[in-house]
């Protein structure tokens, strides 16, 4: 898991299986289809944590989801990230800025959905306290968040 990190990506926010805000109260911003298969194909699934900025917006924390979700049973591998802030909008159609900096577990399955819950809480204070270590605050102010204005990169 720890050869491609860090890890940047920039894509468009698509709407998801629209799960995340709905079901879990954990809102999830998804990436298309041809970014998801931009990653790296050896890349394990599972959860990780890093740094995402919506458009020119501010850094913030997240945690991410790679792989089939398997309490969802998904077919399609997808890439869904939760930023850990508070917006006041959805941001469908916006440029999507993340570094992914660290791996937390590997992708399981759940008997509920309190316990898929439960587990994503604890994905997120994991990603709290790792992101506030010095090698993974650095990446916070990495020059790859501040693209000059109106100039969209894909993927790079």
């Amino acid at each position: 898991a720890m050869r491609h990190l860090p890890y940047f990506c920039r894509g468009e926010v698509v709407k998801g299986f629209g799960r995340g805000s709905k079901e879990l109260g954990i809102p999830t911003a998804n990436f298309s289809e041809q970014v998801v298969e931009s990653f790296p194909s050896d890349i394990s699934t599972g959860i990780y944590y890093g740094w995402a900025c919506v458009g020119n917006g501010d850094v913030h924390k997240m945690v991410l989801s790679i792989g089939w979700n398997p309490f969802y049973k998904n077919i399609k591998k997808s890439v869904e990230t939760h930023i850990i802030h508070t917006f006041k909008e959805d941001f469908y159609g916006e440029i999507l800025s993340i570094v992914i900096t660290g791996y937390i577990r590997p992708e399981k399955n759940f008997d509920s959905l309190a316990a898929l819950i439960s587990a994503i809480q604890e994905d997120i204070e994991e990603a709290k306290r790792q992101l506030d270590l010095p090698e993974h605050l650095k990446l916070k102010e990495d020059n790859f968040f501040h693209q000059p204005e109106g100039k969209i990169v894909n993927n790079h």
